[in-house]
């Protein structure tokens, strides 16, 4: 069956994680980051994710913005780094950048007759912050959040929003994200998948390894169109 709808995760597929950490140690008042952003960036990130599988786990959830500027307590504190940072972090949070080829590689495929949409453990707002400071949500046919379920990726329950939105089933699909477990979770599900190695990181070894694979997002349109 063709693929109708390419859903992308959104932090660290779309947008860039480490932009906010970059970009604070960047501006003016930032030097005591300087050496330190991108152990933050990494910290916070694993620390955020890792909230999302414990809370969901122990079927205690918050919302993405909660354990978002919970794993940056975290990360500020095992740098050793001011605590005041953590205003200004959470602001550039809400406008991280997009990769460069992202508006383009949506134009393309929007140009090709697919349908695109979000589906993120980003609360609502957070994500149309995002979109909003990228200006790709004329690109996009819907931002799904798993707050419609309450509870995080990779539960079988998140995927299944975008069948429920679209009409189509999960062989229509393509899915596409940076992360290897939500790969293997949208696979499990029965979405055909996209892998965005931008790290050039081993596989992991879950179930459902990606049908594709990719070094970041610009071959993607060109993909779709092979037989």
């Amino acid at each position: 069956m063709p693929i109708k709808l390419c859903v992308f995760d959104a932090y660290g597929t779309l947008f860039d994680v480490a932009a906010a950490a970059r970009r604070a140690a960047q501006e003016p008042g930032g030097e005591a980051l300087a050496q330190h952003w991108p152990r933050l960036a990494e910290d916070w990130r694993r620390k955020q994710l890792e909230y999302t599988w414990l809370r969901s786990l122990m079927g205690l959830h918050a919302d993405f913005r909660t354990v978002t500027a919970e794993a940056l307590d975290w990360a500020l504190e095992a740098s050793a780094l001011p605590a005041g940072l953590h205003g200004r972090l959470m602001a550039l949070y809400d406008q991280l950048d997009a990769y460069p080829e992202v508006p383009e590689m949506l134009a393309a495929l929007k140009a090709r007759g697919f349908a695109t949409a979000i589906l993120s453990n980003g609360s609502p707002a957070m994500l149309a912050g995002a979109v909003n400071h990228a200006g790709i949500g004329e690109l996009l046919d819907d931002c799904l959040s798993v707050e419609a379920v309450g509870i995080f990726k990779p539960d079988p329950r998140v995927y299944a929003l975008a069948t429920a939105r679209f009409g189509c089933t999960p062989a229509e699909v393509l899915f596409i994200s940076s992360n290897g477990w939500d790969v293997a979770g949208a696979g499990s599900f029965g979405f055909t998948t996209l892998w965005v190695n931008r790290a050039g990181l081993p596989q992991d070894r879950l179930p459902h390894r990606p049908t594709h694979m990719l070094p970041d997002l610009t071959g993607l349109p060109a993909l779709l169109e092979t037989p």
